[in-house]
């Protein structure tokens, strides 16, 4: 296996190698989380609660804003599995195989985050062990929770209030999918998610983001199944 060819140190080295770029971005946007958490009405010690057992950037953003709004566990719940989803997807060609003991695979699965995916399939395989995996991820975590506790902490002592906090990542994530147009990648996808969330807006304005939500991940399935009929035909 690699790791046995590889040392500690330098699994630890290279994690740090990979993970210091995106890490310093997550410590920022933490921080900026730890506000949103103070600034809803929620003690300072919620902000590394949500981000040491939750440990998902968009749904812990959506979860406070649902538990500030008192929204029922039920809805919390579904909400939640509908935005990380995606995570069952990633499953499926994250090197987790490279990842060994059983405690490590399971806080490898845990840690699943769209940095530490990028980061694994992004190195050559020839290089990637499971400490390397392992290490990178939990120095993410670390950015994460860090930054949530700084923010969470300047916001509690200084009373820091920052307007519309609660969009930052809904403007990342447009940011994104604007990108990922322009590069001529994916365009139907974002159009289709304007379209569910207006069809959701006019049929349940007061749960439009789950059924919106809902809507478009049905709608996903059908146009994979469309496709995949397509292909086979041809």
């Amino acid at each position: 296996m690699l790791d046995g060819r590889t040392s500690p140190a330098t699994d630890l080295r290279d994690a740090a190698r990979d993970v210091l770029p995106v890490g310093a971005g997550m410590f920022v946007l933490g921080s900026s989380f730890g506000l949103l958490v103070v600034g809803s009405g929620l003690a300072w010690w919620w902000a590394p609660i949500f981000s040491g057992i939750v440990f998902a950037g968009s749904a812990e953003f959506l979860l406070v804003a649902l538990a500030a709004a008192g929204t029922p566990l039920a809805a919390i719940t579904v909400t939640t599995l509908l935005v990380n989803g995606r995570h069952a997807f990633y499953g499926l060609s994250f090197p987790l195989h490279r990842v060994r003991g059983r405690v490590a695979r399971a806080y490898s699965v845990f840690a699943l985050i769209d940095e530490a995916y990028a980061l694994a399939t992004s190195r050559p395989a020839a290089s990637l062990t499971g400490r390397r995996i392992v290490a990178g991820q939990v120095m993410l975590q670390v950015s994460w929770v860090g930054g949530g506790l700084v923010g969470a902490l300047a916001g509690a002592r200084f009373a820091i209030d920052v307007p519309a906090l609660d969009f930052v990542f809904t403007a990342l994530f447009v940011v994104l999918a604007t990108d990922a147009v322009r590069s001529g990648r994916e365009a139907t996808g974002p159009l289709l998610a304007v379209a569910c969330a207006l069809v959701a807006r006019l049929v349940a304005p007061g749960e439009m983001l789950l059924v919106a939500m809902a809507l478009f991940v049905a709608v996903l399935l059908v146009r994979y199944r469309l496709t995949s009929t397509g292909t086979a035909d041809a």
